[in-house]
């Protein structure tokens, strides 16, 4: 209604100007090719406004015509990207969908209606890649890596294609060259950083660590431990040929992590051999209370070199209570009572953990009881039966394989950190050397054969 009311007012404006424009007094005189006339002034400037009108709308169909052709191109072109668009969306869902026959078609089409987009080469790479078809892949992307848009999405599928080929060393090539030429990107780095650890270039390794952006508490917790973990390695490195450079690594570990065993394992057998006997035994009475882990408290019993058995259980009381508060104490309690032959404190320290649910560890330590106690062969025999039933007891495991001391990557796998003290899955072991506390030649190893305490 408002509108046709305004449609009406204004045209009665329109009109009460024309009519004002058409009543205006005087006349205009016009020659033109030997014609004149004399029209009354606004009927004058009527005409003119007129002709003026219709001089436009003729212009605009002159435009209009000549244009057609261009704007006929214009729209052919439109519609060519739509169709390409289309068909570069369908290869993506194809090639999601596992149909990469699809994607790869769809891809070309694609390519062939928009040449100047890359995303539909990238795909075809993609298709192909997902067909087998290796050279046809490899043409794509090394054609891609030329553009600094694509290069890093070209290097990414040819790192993809290098491992698909089992091809590690090109792989690694092409990682290092999608690192340098973007520092973040995130599979590039673990890709030359897994290389690194793998090798055991572990200065190189902290300081990829060391650089890396943490933004979160959870960022700088793991990036925290990963420089622990690295700085454990090197300290594990060196322990023998330079001990100095080691303890510094094992120490800058600690403070990473204050409570990691490994590297608590290193610096304290570190202070042992150069003397610093009470600086090992805090050191390792601090991780006792805080982890608890039966290497802590072996090495405490041998912290003392040459000590003789009764020494080091006298030694180990310090630490453990009678009652142990649980079955890690208490194994280490009667494994250094057994070799002192102070067999009634083994067989108490061990009698919570002893029942039914007894661990292959409490099982074999009984057994030695037995038969060192009582000399009774057949519950010695009985224990050795229940051990080879019994749930195991925690260990170094990574990726189903048991080590009897700790290592900074999985041998499997190669990934760092991979080792945890937990139950074993499986019965996979893997056998090392002692880490050889590193004692003096005369001082006996850890949890060494019984002796007699006089």
């Amino acid at each position: 209604m408002i509108r046709l009311a305004l449609w009406i007012v204004g045209s009665l404006v329109v009109a009460a100007l024309a009519a004002w424009m058409i009543s205006l007094p005087g006349t205009l005189s016009l020659e033109v090719g030997g014609y004149r006339m004399q029209p009354r002034l606004g009927t004058a400037v009527f005409i003119f406004i007129l002709i003026a009108i219709v001089v436009i709308v003729v212009w605009a169909i002159i435009r209009r015509i000549l244009a057609a052709p261009r704007a006929m191109a214009r729209r052919g072109r439109e519609r060519r990207r739509e169709q390409g668009v289309e068909a570069l969306s369908d290869a993506i869902i194809a090639l999601q969908a596992g149909d990469a026959a699809r994607a790869r078609s769809l891809a070309r089409d694609a390519q062939a209606r928009l040449p100047s987009n890359a995303a539909a080469r990238l795909l075809e790479a993609r298709a192909d890649l997902a067909l087998g078809d290796m050279p046809a892949a490899r043409e794509h992307y090394r054609a891609l890596i030329a553009s600094e848009k694509t290069a890093i999405a070209a290097l990414t599928g040819l790192y993809d294609q290098a491992r698909a080929q089992n091809r590690p060393e090109s792989a690694l090539t092409f990682a290092r060259k999608a690192l340098a030429l973007a520092p973040s990107s995130g599979w590039a780095a673990d890709a030359v950083f897994d290389d690194l650890v793998r090798r055991g270039q572990w200065a190189e390794a902290v300081a990829m660590v060391n650089v890396e952006q943490a933004s979160s508490r959870e960022d700088r917790a793991r990036k925290r431990r990963r420089q622990a973990v690295i700085e454990t390695a090197r300290a594990r490195e060196q322990e023998t040929s330079n001990p100095l450079v080691a303890l510094d690594h094992a120490l800058t570990a600690l403070k990473l992590l204050p409570d990691f065993v490994p590297a608590a394992l290193i610096a304290a057998r570190i202070h042992i051999n150069r003397g610093e006997t009470r600086k090992a035994m805090s050191l390792l009475r601090r991780i006792w209370r805080a982890t608890g882990h039966p290497d802590i408290a072996a090495l405490y019993a041998n912290a003392q070199p040459g000590a003789s058995a009764v020494d080091r259980l006298k030694r180990l009381g310090e630490i453990i209570e009678v009652p142990p508060p649980h079955r890690a104490a208490a194994m280490a309690l009667a494994r250094a009572a057994i070799d002192a032959y102070d067999w009634p404190l083994a067989r108490k320290a061990l009698a919570p953990f002893a029942g039914v649910d007894a661990t292959q560890g409490v099982a074999s330590l009984m057994a030695e009881i037995e038969e060192g106690e009582t000399g009774d062969q057949g519950k010695a025999r009985e224990w050795l039966a229940r051990a080879v039933r019994a749930p195991r007891d925690p260990a170094w495991t990574a990726d189903g394989l048991v080590s009897d001391e700790w290592e900074p990557i999985s041998p499997v796998t190669g990934k760092l950190d991979a080792f945890e003290w937990k139950v074993p899955m499986t019965v996979t072991s893997r056998p090392t050397q002692p880490a050889a506390m590193h004692l003096p030649i005369e001082a006996p190893l850890p949890l060494a054969p019984a002796e007699n305490p006089t």
